[in-house]
């Protein structure tokens, strides 16, 4: 039986602005990848954010991001290997101290926006966060772009890794990402979404912008909580998981169990 994780990205409200449909979200999805202050996210909605997850029995990750609030973590920073390392370890350092509160534990660790983009293309990089989640806890699970920098850094820190793939995003020859500057980024048709998502779980297979097949490993599908039907989304590529016999639980289940 093919098995899979299912997260998304949450906790980016900040202040008085609503961002995302967390609540309703965390119905379907099997992990949560949480901000934590520095692209979003605020000390409340790090606490809200974790209390929820924990009530549907979600799985809890840290989602540092770049210190840019106004451009939401998507713009490229000129950063060291140690400037990345120092912003990481603060980060989980800052929702860990939530998850610990509430006497849970932290799964995983999943770089937001152009941290992860930047991370899967360069290794000074991808080593500097591996590191970081390494020596805060070497038992967190890593997350990043399958076949990239930031999963080969991770299996060399002696991490567990999980290779992950985007339900809402088209991909190039190379396994990479299209960037979002492209009109072509993003899939807006649920059922190529899902069509998407299911050949690259069964079949370990993305056709590219370029129609070539491209090898991937899914070993955690990100859907993204602030779209218009994120929700409707959610539960949609939920069943049809479960309907192609696929398996959904967190990366960490087995461990735990």
């Amino acid at each position: 039986m093919h098995v899979v994780d299912l997260n998304c990205d949450m906790g980016e409200s900040f202040g008085a602005y609503k961002m995302g449909s967390d609540a309703e979200v965390l119905q379907y999805v099997t992990s949560a990848n949480i901000a934590c202050g520095f692209h979003a996210g605020d000390p409340a909605t790090m606490r809200r954010t974790v209390k929820l997850a924990l009530e549907h029995g979600v799985a809890l990750g840290a989602h540092p991001g770049l210190q840019d609030l106004i451009g939401f973590g998507r713009r490229d920073m000129d950063l060291s290997p140690e400037e990345a390392y120092d912003l990481v370890v603060y980060q989980i350092g800052a929702l860990l101290g939530f998850v610990k509160a509430e006497g849970a534990r932290l799964q995983h660790v999943k770089a937001h926006g152009s941290l992860y983009n930047m991370a899967a293309r360069h290794a000074g990089l991808a080593e500097a966060i591996a590191e970081a989640v390494y020596r805060v806890d070497p038992e967190l699970v890593l997350f990043g772009l399958a076949g990239s920098e930031l999963i080969r850094a991770g299996q060399k820190a002696g991490l567990q890794t999980a290779s992950e793939v985007f339900s809402d995003r088209t991909y190039q020859a190379d396994g990479s990402l299209t960037s979002r500057r492209l009109p072509d980024a993003l899939i807006t048709d649920d059922r190529q979404s899902v069509d998407q998502v299911i050949r690259m779980v069964k079949e370990g297979k993305v056709l590219s912008q370029q129609q070539v097949d491209v090898p991937i490993q899914a070993d955690t599908i990100c859907i993204h909580g602030d779209g218009i039907h994120a929700v409707a989304f959610a539960e949609r590529i939920r069943r049809s998981l479960t309907e192609a016999g696929v398996l959904v639980q967190a990366v960490g289940a087995a461990k735990s169990e």
